[in-house]
């Protein structure tokens, strides 16, 4: 729940209470996302679990991208950039898809192929859109994510589902690519943009001099201010913002509220 400091993200102040009191351990995962482990001290009918955030947001300008990122003779459906090796063998895991290939997913990649004097860039924001404009959205509360094959098959999914879609193709076409967990923001909770005001899903992809860019194919964004990175991994299943088990008899609700609002107040003088 709580954003690592970088390049694109100031964190200028965190806050984290839990209740009822209970022991509170900090450690980073292996892909460095911020971790708190907790352990009630004893027994209680209530788990209250309350993160404040202020942060400056700073995304990086894709007006930048087409010039820096190496890209590969166009083809069919041949890879959009070229990796040095030693990115490449640190990004392998991000390259690999984790699904083996299925009928139903790639007729409809092929349709998303490259086109003749694309650059890595154009190939993303084209798939990003894709999803956005082929698939209806629904909010699911069960757990998972659908298979980018279910998604294609059903017409219809959430933000997991479609940014895990877009991973799996684009690492096709030989792109590294993590999923994201984190927050939206918008300025109106209009409908407009959906999943707003609630914790969201959306995927990075890393290019050569550039590093990792965001895009969000649930509302077709890329490299958004309103977006809010909490956390990066492989796949949706390590990217869970709270697990743990709850011991007892008794049946166990939940509610889960978030409030993403923008801070108007001048930022301070640099020191």
């Amino acid at each position: 729940m709580r954003p690592l400091d970088s390049h694109s993200i100031r964190v200028l102040e965190a806050k984290f209470v839990l209740t009822p009191p209970g022991e509170t351990r900090w450690t980073s995962d292996a892909y460095s996302n911020s971790v708190c482990h907790f352990t009630p001290a004893g027994r209680s009918n209530l788990l209250s679990v309350v993160s404040t955030l202020l942060i400056e947001r700073y995304p990086k300008p894709l007006r930048d991208a087409e010039s820096v990122a190496p890209l590969m003779p166009a083809g069919a459906m041949a890879p959009a950039v070229i990796y040095s090796n030693e990115d490449a063998a640190v990004l392998a895991p991000f390259i690999r898809p984790f699904y083996a290939e299925h009928p139903v997913h790639s007729s409809w990649l092929w349709r998303q192929q490259r086109q003749q004097g694309d650059t890595a860039l154009d190939v993303l924001l084209r798939i990003n859109r894709a999803v956005h404009d082929d698939f209806r959205y629904g909010a699911r509360d069960e757990y998972g994510t659908q298979t980018p094959a279910q998604t294609i098959a059903r017409g219809a999914g959430t933000c997991r589902d479609f940014a895990w879609l877009m991973i799996e193709s684009v690492r096709r076409w030989g792109f590294a690519a993590r999923f994201v967990t984190g927050y939206l923001y918008s300025p109106a909770l209009d409908g407009s943009m959906r999943g707003a005001g609630a914790t969201h899903a959306w995927c990075e992809v890393f290019l050569p001099d550039l590093g990792w860019l965001e895009f969000d194919p649930t509302n077709g964004l890329s490299e958004s201010p309103e977006l809010i990175r909490v956390a990066a991994t492989r796949t949706p299943g390590e990217a869970s913002p709270m697990t743990g088990v709850v011991m007892g008899d008794a049946v166990a609700t939940m509610e889960v509220f978030v409030s993403v609002t923008l801070d108007n107040s001048p930022a301070p003088m640099p020191v």
